[in-house]
């Protein structure tokens, strides 16, 4: 096990990457794709900030999921909730001119139109005019507290008022204090908004260095549907008190903030990167300039995933390969109905569950239990983490219609699959459909995220005319998913065989990891030497006064003409 001390440290990168408890200690995703990039461009150093929530999770120590590539040169840590260490209060007045910039602050949070105030853009501010101490103990500190509270929500009690606007404001000081300290930078980039972005945006108004911003979900938007469904941060007046358009002012004190950092973060952007067009869309919606928003989608190993169709039946068994987490949000037991009605007309189908079992323990025993109830599963697997008490070969070779693998190698799983699914209710741009098509494997998702670009195409006319490399279906429909499930697995009527030859040629033209990784080569090595204020210029040349030296060179290798949900929309 890799431990703390073993980092590597340097003080200076060219590219400070900053992950929001992702990479190193957890596996696939986002960190995936941080580990993508760094292998990707050897020829840069990269650093790795880490912000995490708490050191211990679930009673454990977090571990190191991946070994250091050569050219990661620094590894830091911190944590914003773990418990604080006992500060004795003094007290003081506290500074009058910090107080009038942090009640700013507040009003910047109320209203969407507002920036937060320049003031606070500067580390000095958090270690000078107001430092921790001096929000939480000082005279003028309570005052503001007191009189924002009798404003706005005297019918909360006070204890929840005053530490939710406590940890609220808290990880701000804590993320100050890891900006000040950070190895000198060429270019900052961050792969979402939030605390990530945040830490970006204050480090390149901190050292004018270029800043990056690469969306993988709307963070915004995501922390918005989890705070309007916590529990944890629910209080509410009896019903018989409520006015009509009352709600929940706390979570909507957590919302707001969130809000307000994300537009944090595209104001200081040099480019407001997504993966797919919807996203881009979307971050447009949420205050993003769009001059600013590029899209370079994810790409993979082609090549290495194609040599896997050598390992491929001619005709496949009709096993069908679910590549996921087994949680809630990927709606495992849509899938387990669906493989239940394509049972009747496909005796001898398959469904494969393949990715972590650990994350919701409670809902992998729910889908097994659903599996067995429906007579897809004879008894439950007991698993150890993410390793299963069968193996690889004992599984395959039950006679379980549903089959959980847990962590495995997908170039063993994609050759023996005919097809894979996606029964999500939430995703982004699944990476996992274009290795699928880059083995030759074509795909049945619902219709989230970026998964309809990838089936019928997205990018291009030209990618329209390539074809169909599966079926997009509604999300919650079983019925819908076993009915495709059952039209492609008749191979005779040749839909699987052109859902294929679409799949391949797909990905090879707009998803290889070279294109990816060009792409990002370019803007790295545009911005490496540059401030942020040239860069700036470089990028948006009809800010300034004078005509351009040069034409504005746009690296975004396609451009949204039209948004469209549906084929016809698209014949239109």
């Amino acid at each position: 096990m890799i431990e703390e001390k073993d980092f590597p440290k340097s003080e200076s990168v060219d590219i400070m990457l900053f992950s929001e408890g992702t990479y190193p200690y957890v596996k696939g995703g986002v960190s995936a794709w941080l580990l993508q990039l760094i292998k990707g461009l050897p020829e840069f150093s990269f650093g790795v900030c880490f912000v995490g929530a708490q050191e211990i999770v679930d009673g454990k120590k977090m571990e190191v999921s991946y070994e250091f590539p050569p050219n990661l040169k620094h590894l830091e840590v911190h944590y914003l909730f773990d418990e604080d260490k006992i500060i004795q209060p003094k007290r003081k007045k506290g500074s009058k001119e910090g107080f009038e910039a942090v009640e700013s602050l507040y009003n910047s949070f109320r209203d969407t139109g507002k920036e937060i105030p320049k003031m606070l853009q500067k580390i000095e501010f958090y270690s000078k005019e107001v430092t921790f101490s001096d929000f939480l103990h000082s005279e003028r500190s309570w005052d503001f507290i007191n009189k924002v509270y009798l404003e706005n929500c005297p019918d909360v009690p006070f204890v929840d008022y005053f530490w939710t606007l406590r940890n609220i404001h808290k990880p701000i000081w804590i993320l100050a204090e890891i900006v000040e300290k950070l190895p000198k930078t060429k270019i900052f980039h961050s792969p979402s908004t939030g605390y990530a972005g945040f830490l970006g945006a204050l480090a390149s108004y901190n050292t004018n260095r270029p800043f990056l911003l690469t969306e993988h979900g709307i963070y915004t938007r995501e922390r918005k549907i989890d705070m309007l469904s916590a529990d944890w941060v629910e209080y509410k007046k009896p019903s018989l008190l409520q006015q009509p358009e009352e709600y929940n002012y706390i979570k909507r004190m957590w919302v707001t903030f969130f809000e307000k950092i994300g537009q944090f973060c595209y104001n200081r952007s040099n480019h407001i990167l997504s993966l797919f067009s919807g996203a881009q869309k979307i971050q447009i919606n949420f205050g993003a300039d769009e001059n600013r928003t590029l899209v370079i989608p994810n790409g993979v190993d082609v090549d290495t995933l194609r040599a896997t169709m050598v390992d491929r039946e001619e005709i496949p068994r009709p096993i069908v390969t679910l590549i996921g987490r087994v949680v809630p949000i990927k709606d495992i037991k849509t899938f387990i109905r669906a493989i239940k009605i394509a049972s009747q007309t496909i005796p001898n189908i398959e469904g494969w569950i393949v990715g972590a079992v650990e994350e919701d323990k409670e809902y992998v025993n729910e889908c097994q239990q659903m599996a067995i109830s429906l007579g897809l599963k004879e008894k439950k697997q007991i698993f150890d983490g993410n390793k299963s008490d069968m193996s690889a070969e004992e599984i395959e070779a039950s006679s379980d219609k549903i089959k959980l693998f847990g962590h495995s190698d997908i170039k063993k799983i994609l050759p023996k699959s005919a097809i894979q699914t996606l029964s999500s209710i939430s995703e982004g741009m699944p990476l996992v459909i274009l290795e699928g098509f880059a083995a030759g494997v074509p795909c049945v998702a619902t219709d989230v995220g970026s998964c309809r670009d990838l089936i019928e195409g997205g990018i291009e006319e030209a990618d329209f005319e390539i074809g169909i490399a599966g079926a997009i279906t509604g999300i919650a429909n079983p019925e819908a998913l076993a009915n495709e499930y059952i039209r492609l697995l008749h191979f005779e009527n040749g839909d699987w065989k052109r859902a294929q030859e679409s799949a391949l040629e797909r990905v090879e033209k707009y998803y290889r990891q070279e294109l990816f990784l060009k792409d990002y080569r370019d803007l790295y090595n545009e911005a490496k030497e540059l401030t942020w204020s040239e860069l700036k210029k470089r990028v948006f040349p009809y800010y300034l006064p004078k005509p351009p030296p040069r034409p504005r060179v746009m690296l975004k290798r396609f451009k949204i003409v039209k948004f469209v949900t549906t084929l016809d929309e698209r014949s239109k």
